[in-house]
């Protein structure tokens, strides 16, 4: 029995090694990412396009955010479905000038053919900026986010959502939830083009770029691909510019949550398998860790460090000592776990009250 225990030990040991390893890596990789070359001065004539559907919690609040920017060289356009749209009351109240999607590009989502309506009808722009409907923006967002494309080595600059929960319990898990778009934002490894929050220069999607844009689901996986297949750089904004209040129960927790692993696999099939192999890691070294250092040896407890170090990080990056925080912590690989599986099989998502098939 000691000698499985012992054996069982050193491979739970491996597991912690690895996890740390990946943790270091991941450090490593972001400090020694090229930083931008932002050019002093540097504002570009930027379109900010932002796609309405339905209505969103403090929907008429994020869109006046988007006219407040301390930015003067800029315009927001809202694009809609259709006059009738529920948006329109906010957009209206707001002030916004408003377009309606043409009935083309019959394979895009609601919001793709939203953005490629605007991209075909305003040429005239340097840049182009993508903003979701759902998320409030701080001042210097449009600021922040169109520097970084003075370097011509940058092909989109980013930045990704607090989550700001304003509901029960289920709200602070997409909070904790969220933070995995963080610890990928930092390292250009994982990086990607968030489609709350993303701009790129004029020319970026030239006629064949802009093909495959218009044909997909999603706006940021195509995006992330382009700029990856030019060899060009995704910046990350890290400043908290954007924030998406939330007030899910656990039916739309659900919801969101695997749509969102639907598309992060469609994006990449790799990331199912990567996460399946992480999650289920650290879900056996946590399970573990707790048994062994209750049952057998209390020293075995330093097993748990990166779990100590994950929950610091956490309520660092939350910004509040909420104890629901460690709790949502606690159970997070639990849930990405769960959905990846749960989304391996999805062959559709529903997104704003219409189904896009993902085969």
């Amino acid at each position: 029995m000691d000698a499985l225990l012992y054996a069982y030990t050193a491979f739970l040991a491996l597991i912690w090694l690895g996890l740390v390893a990946i943790t270091l890596a991941n450090t490593l990789s972001a400090k020694g990412s090229k930083a931008y070359s932002p050019r002093r001065g540097y504002a570009p004539k930027a379109l900010v396009m932002v796609p309405c559907k339905g209505t969103d919690l403090t929907l008429r609040d994020n869109l006046l955010s988007l006219k407040r920017q301390r930015y003067s060289n800029y315009d927001v356009i809202a694009i809609v479905d259709s006059e009738s749209d529920p948006s329109m009351q906010a957009i209206l109240e707001a002030g916004l000038h408003h377009i309606v999607s043409a009935k083309r590009w019959p394979k895009a989502s609601g919001k793709v053919r939203a953005l490629s309506t605007a991209l075909t009808r305003f040429r005239g722009y340097d840049a182009y900026v993508v903003a979701d409907s759902d998320a409030t923006f701080g001042e210097d967002w449009l600021e922040l986010l169109v520097a970084p494309l003075a370097d011509r080595r940058t092909g989109v600059s980013t930045a990704f959502p607090y989550f700001r929960p304003v509901g029960g319990f289920w709200s602070k898990v997409k909070l904790v939830w969220g933070f995995v778009g963080n610890g990928m934002m930092e390292s250009p490894v994982t990086r990607f083009a968030w489609g709350g929050s993303m701009a790129f220069r004029k020319g970026f999607l030239d006629a064949k770029s802009f093909s495959e844009f218009s044909a997909s689901v999603s706006d940021d996986i195509p995006i992330t691909r382009i700029a990856k297949r030019k060899g060009l750089g995704i910046c990350y904004v890290p400043e908290r510019v954007v924030t998406v209040n939330s007030n899910d129960d656990f039916a739309r927790f659900r919801e969101w949550s695997n749509r969102q692993a639907a598309l992060t696999i469609l994006g990449n099939r790799k990331n199912l398998h990567y996460g399946v192999v992480l999650y289920s890691a650290n879900i056996l070294l946590l399970l573990s860790a707790i048994a062994l250092s209750v049952l057998s040896n209390p020293l075995l407890a330093v097993l748990l460090l990166p779990f100590a170090i994950g929950a610091a990080r956490t309520y660092s990056r939350a910004g509040t000592s909420d104890p629901a925080l460690f709790v949502a912590y606690l159970m997070i690989n639990f849930i990405y776990l769960a959905n990846l599986l749960h989304a391996r099989s999805m062959g559709s998502i529903e997104w704003r009250g219409t189904r896009y098939s993902l085969r």
